[in-house]
């Protein structure tokens, strides 16, 4: 992958309260913590760190306090892990998941919605409704009509895609692209980035259609 991926990572130290119910006590008390934090974190996402990848050590787990009227403890636990979270000038690869025309009023789009509002305060809302939506990793990226090359046109049909005039590159579902990151945006639970291919160096890796 790209080296600005690998940048992307991140090795930090995290704490969290972990609720145990009385039951799990005894000689395995420790493993079931771990397992709990495992499934509750690993994942998940953090506006302030990113996306935890996952949880590589236990640092520490304090004493449990018992919460009144419930029976369940508490445990403050600190516990090191692996994030993930992308930033605007990185080059990372990722895989196309869609190329539409983008309905950013669709009630079913959460992405589309947060696109909308952050593109509407910019003034481009127009020239963002075209565009390709990609994946890398727990992220998602939306890439616009205006940061693709100029030598490619949106083809509509059974396989929406970009293609160049002589057919030799195309962008379609599947398709591996390099691109680079030129805004994030972060809220408590998710976080979205917008990209460009438009660079020297950037584009189709590989296109499952076969045109490269």
């Amino acid at each position: 992958r790209g080296g600005g991926e690998a940048e992307m990572f991140f090795h930090i130290v995290l704490e969290r309260n972990m609720q145990l119910h009385p039951r799990h006590f005894g000689p395995h008390l420790r493993d079931k913590l771990v397992a709990k934090l495992m499934k509750d974190v690993e994942g998940t996402c953090s506006g302030r760190h990113g996306f935890v990848v996952a949880i590589t050590g236990v640092e520490d787990i304090g004493k449990g306090l018992i919460r009144e009227g419930t029976g369940f403890v508490t445990f403050p636990v600190k516990y090191q892990c692996v994030v993930f979270r992308p930033f605007k000038g990185e080059i990372l690869e990722a895989v196309v998941t869609m190329v539409n025309k983008v309905d950013f009023h669709s009630p079913s789009s959460q992405l589309c919605h947060v696109l909308s509002a952050w593109f509407t305060d910019l003034g481009c809302l127009l020239v963002l409704q075209m565009g390709f939506f990609a994946e890398a990793g727990p992220v998602q990226i939306f890439v616009s009509n205006h940061l693709i090359p100029d030598d490619m046109e949106f083809q509509s049909g059974d396989v929406p895609n970009y293609t160049t005039s002589d057919g030799s590159v195309k962008i379609q579902k599947e398709s591996e692209v390099r691109l680079k990151i030129i805004g994030t945006r972060v809220d408590a639970t998710e976080i979205f980035c917008i990209g460009t291919i438009k660079d020297d160096f950037l584009g189709v890796i590989s296109d499952p259609g076969g045109a490269l």
